[in-house]
């Protein structure tokens, strides 16, 4: 049970314009004819990539989107593997354990940073076991409940956890995952409770929220707002300090009343411990060149994600530091994600 405290939330990298392009600057910078050299030749065979969540998934349509374009760059089949559950940590304990020679990645996003700094009985270490390599989506949560509820805005489902307490469900896509920690931080900052129902993957929430069996989530935006946007959900907020330009209407969560409140996922690519640096930066510049290519925007953006690109070094510098945040909001907070 979380304390009624939540000054430790801050929320994660949330682009500007101008910090974006320097990132993207940085990123394109970092290509050079050395790096290039050394990883000549590579992939010469199939690359697996590793998604901890369910087909359909905020974090499986990204990935999958990625490695369609990276097994069209290299002229090899980039292959995606699913292995929902545990927070995502069951394909991070795979990748760690894998072979360090550039063939299996993983691709990953909040959860890991969290899962990290709250559970010790993690299989491996998500500090020094995983090379973050790439960011790539650094985009808000969207608050949906089902269409046929009472709820027509943040205020409204407040009051109906209120008259009720402990009445209401919210969904995530499991322990620990981003989509849990803004409905904790939801709670928190709003005075609520509810029922956690975690999933094995966002796409399986959202079906049940769409049933009416779920009274609220916070869904990643590629699954929640084209459900939304059909009718067979109803979007009540979004979790970013400000609007998201895709779809501008829907307003904060911060701006209905709940003072504070902010939190974004991200997601990136990861390789195991001992992978030689030219591969891993072969893997960045090469995931930086296509995120950056307007094509790729504008594809990432029809589908409610807001990409970014943040090149190995500045991806690791972040990740530490969201683990370190992580590790204050757990201890703070007295929540248990074993």
């Amino acid at each position: 049970m979380m304390k009624k405290t939540a000054s430790a939330f801050l929320a994660p990298w949330s682009p500007s314009k101008s910090g974006f392009l320097a990132l993207l600057c940085m990123g394109l910078l970092s290509v050079t004819p050395a790096t290039a050299q050394q990883s000549q030749g590579y992939p010469t065979k199939t690359v697996k990539v590793l998604v901890g969540y369910a087909p359909g998934s905020s974090t499986d349509i990204v990935g999958r989107l990625l490695s369609q374009s990276l097994s069209e760059t290299w002229k090899r089949p980039v292959i995606v593997e699913n292995k929902a559950g545990a927070a995502g940590n069951i394909a991070a304990d795979l990748t760690a354990k894998s072979a360090p020679d550039g063939y299996t990645l993983l691709f990953a996003q909040n959860g890991l940073a969290i899962s990290t700094a709250a559970n010790p009985k993690l299989p491996f270490n998500g500090e020094t076991d995983l090379i973050p390599v790439v960011a790539v989506a650094a985009t808000p949560h969207i608050l949906v409940v089902p269409s046929a509820s009472s709820a027509q805005s943040v205020q409204d489902l407040i009051k109906l956890a209120k008259s009720s307490p402990r009445k209401l469900n919210y969904a995530s896509s499991g322990i620990g995952n981003s989509d849990h920690m803004a409905a904790e931080l939801f709670k928190v900052l709003a005075g609520i409770d509810g029922v956690h129902v975690p999933y094995r993957g966002g796409s399986l929430a959202a079906t049940d929220t769409v049933g009416g069996q779920i009274d609220f989530y916070f869904a990643g935006m590629p699954v929640g707002l084209p459900l939304a946007q059909g009718g067979k959900l109803r979007a009540l907020a979004v979790t970013s300090k400000e609007r998201f330009a895709p779809a501008p209407e829907i307003r904060t969560v911060a701006e209905q009343g709940v003072s504070g409140y902010e939190h974004v996922l991200w997601q990136g690519f990861f390789m195991p411990k001992g992978t030689p640096a030219e591969l891993v930066k072969k893997v960045s510049d090469d995931v930086i060149r296509i995120v950056s290519s307007r094509e790729m925007q504008e594809n990432m953006a029809s589908k409610g994600i807001t990409a970014i690109a943040m090149p190995s070094s500045a991806f690791k510098d972040y990740y530490l530091r969201d683990i370190s945040k992580w590790r204050k909001v757990v201890k703070d907070s007295g929540i248990t994600l074993e």
